[in-house]
Parts: structure tokens; sequence; C-alpha cells
């Protein structure tokens, strides 16, 4: 295994917890964290999918190669929740603290993920369930 791999693992997990620590995230520094005004319904919505996505990376983390759909989509639903905050905190002044909070936090999370995560997937040949791409390349050389 890499060191490219094994960073990409503990960026999972890290990113996996932080997902699922949101809810906190939003009672300890609601500034940076909750969009006013506050919403239960709302809230209730983000730590769901959040807390979702979160256990899902820490189970791609044991195996991110067999994960690269979710964890590309971790990349770019990320920037683009990240970029769509920016804008409404840049235009509402109330809400400027998350330009120091949850903005910079997805943004951080796609740069990060994006950088160790591979780019290209290879293809696996299965037959019943089982893998057979490793008993193919022996055979061809």
């Amino acid at each position: 295994m890499d060191e490219r791999h094994q960073y990409l693992r503990i960026a999972l997990v890290v990113v996996g917890i932080a997902f699922l620590l949101i809810y906190p995230l939003m009672k300890i520094w609601p500034s940076g964290w909750l969009w006013q005004p506050g919403q239960y319904e709302y809230e209730q919505m983000i730590v769901g999918i959040y807390a979702t996505l979160g256990v899902f990376l820490l189970w791609a983390s044991r195996k991110p190669e067999a994960h690269l759909s979710l964890i590309w989509f971790t990349v770019w639903s990320s920037v683009v929740h990240g970029l769509i905050m920016a804008v409404h905190a840049v235009i509402d002044s109330a809400e400027r603290g998350h330009l120091f909070g949850d903005v910079p936090a997805l943004i951080l999370v796609a740069i990060v993920l994006g950088f160790l995560a591979p780019r290209e997937v290879v293809p696996s040949a299965y037959i019943n369930g089982r893998s057979i791409t490793n008993q193919m390349q022996r055979t061809d050389g």
C-alpha cells in the first residue's frame, strides 16, 4: 500500500467523523455552522444527510478504491455546497461567520480528498461475485 493510499484512508476517517459531528458544531459554534433563521427541520435534514455520508465515508476508508464514486461525489458536492454557502454568506452580512466555519471546511474536504483520491477506476471482471481480474492477468502473460 503506497503512502498516498494510506493518507486517503486517514482523510476518509477524519472527514467521516467530522461529518458525524455536524450537529455538535451547530450547537457549539452557531455563527459558523448554523444558518439563520434557525429552522429545526433544516437542522435535521443537514445532520441526517451529513451523518449518512459520514458513515459511508468511514466504510469507504477500509477500501477506498472500491468506493471512488462516493469519494468523488463528496469532493464535488462539497465544492458546490461550499460555493453556494460562500455566495450567501457574502450577500447576507448576518451569515459572514460561515466564511470562517463550514465554507472553508467543505472546500478543505474537497481539496484534500480530491488530491488524494485516484482519478481513474481500474475495471474488474466478476463471475458469480468473484473477481477474475487477477486470474486473467496471470494467463495473459
